[in-house]
């Protein structure tokens, strides 16, 4: 089998709760997303995602992801789709980084091997441990009233678990969080600062929070200055942004003391990437989330089923950004319910793009 043709979509992707808001002012109401379609010379096709969060999140922004597409793209035709660490390799060879660009293309050639099995990915990656996944949503950052109102809106359809987005003022940011958690007292939650303290804000924060059970996500951009909060701080910390390699996984565990990470298949690139780290989470004896940086139907399928055959004692939760985005062109599949949610269980991603939703693709390479 091999990859007779490659197809670029570009879409974009409204939030579908007005504007999410990050820490130090980062904001959005929509974000760039690029959709590819590789065929193979047996007519199989698979899909894949890859949307940036902004470009200021990630050292990487739409761009760039899409100038990567183009010049990956051109690189795999040719190439046995099913062969994944040989195509990881290959992608590493012409581009180091660009990790957004090369998870659309894997997700996409997983989708291929899935269909030219007749299994799910899922099944190719480990098998369904898990048919019943926690799903968690963002609290943007906003006033103390906004906060409480989104999470009384979201729960009632269903959702449970709530990361609380903070790192602007500590104090302010500290004071909303506990007013969020004191209105809901059943409800998990979680702060994430993405990045955004300095270690001196960092500790503020914390130390203001010492008493809860909140865990602490990604407080500052550095490894290092997420070590030294370790000696003010015994709350659970979650490390994100900075986990880009294995040798990243060990230091967060034993440098830092964290208690979990966010593995993302777009920060990693790809579902190959992603579950070798996930492997290595579990044999270290790490919590995880299993999500991606943004996206609509097709990452959300593609999360699921990493996280579908993650070791479920390890999973905190997952994210199915489909229920944060307006645009669906496979239908809202997967989708949520009641909080919870499942890997579709057709071959592949085991999801149908409806590409007259589409439009022509952007580039195409043969």
């Amino acid at each position: 089998m091999k990859i007779e043709a490659i197809e670029i979509y570009e879409y974009d992707l409204t939030y579908s709760h007005g504007t999410y808001v990050m820490s130090k002012g980062r904001s959005a109401r929509q974000q760039p997303s690029n959709l590819v379609r590789v065929i193979t010379d047996d007519g199989i096709e698979g899909w894949g995602e890859a949307a940036t969060l902004s470009g200021n999140y990630l050292p990487v922004f739409a761009g760039s992801t899409r100038a990567a597409l183009r010049d990956l793209s051109q690189l795999l035709i040719g190439q046995d789709p099913r062969q994944s660490s040989h195509l990881q390799r290959l992608m590493a060879g012409l581009l180091m980084g660009q990790a957004n660009a090369k998870n659309a293309l894997d997700v996409a050639c997983w989708d291929i091997f899935g269909k030219s099995v007749g299994l799910p990915i899922s099944a190719l990656i480990g098998g369904v441990l898990s048919t019943d996944l926690p799903i968690f949503e963002a609290v943007p950052l906003s006033s103390t009233e906004e906060s409480i109102a989104y999470v009384k809106k979201r729960s009632a359809d269903g959702i449970r678990r709530y990361q609380i987005k903070i790192g602007d003022d500590p104090v302010k940011d500290a004071a909303r969080a506990r007013a969020i958690v004191e209105a809901f007292p059943d409800i998990f939650f979680f702060v994430d600062a993405n990045a955004g303290y300095s270690l001196l804000e960092a500790q503020i924060a914390m130390r203001l929070l010492g008493d809860t059970n909140l865990y602490f996500e990604q407080p500052c951009r550095d490894l290092g200055d997420c070590a030294l909060l370790r000696k003010i701080s015994g709350l659970p910390m979650v490390m994100d942004e900075t986990i880009l390699t294995h040798a990243d996984l060990y230091r967060a565990k034993y440098e830092v003391g964290a208690a979990a990470v966010n593995i993302k298949l777009g920060r990693l690139g790809g579902i190959t990437p992603a579950v070798a780290m996930r492997n290595t989470a579990q044999e270290l004896a790490l919590h995880f989330c299993i999500e991606d940086c943004w996206g609509g139907d097709v990452t959300a399928a593609a999360v699921s089923h990493v996280a579908a055959s993650a070791a479920p004692e390890y999973l905190m939760h997952t994210s199915f950004f489909n229920d944060w985005t307006n645009e669906h062109v496979a239908g809202y599949q997967p989708r949520s319910r009641n909080g919870r949610g499942a890997a579709p269980t057709g071959p592949g991603l085991g999801i149908t793009v409806d590409r007259s939703m589409l439009g022509a693709p952007v580039a195409s390479f043969k």
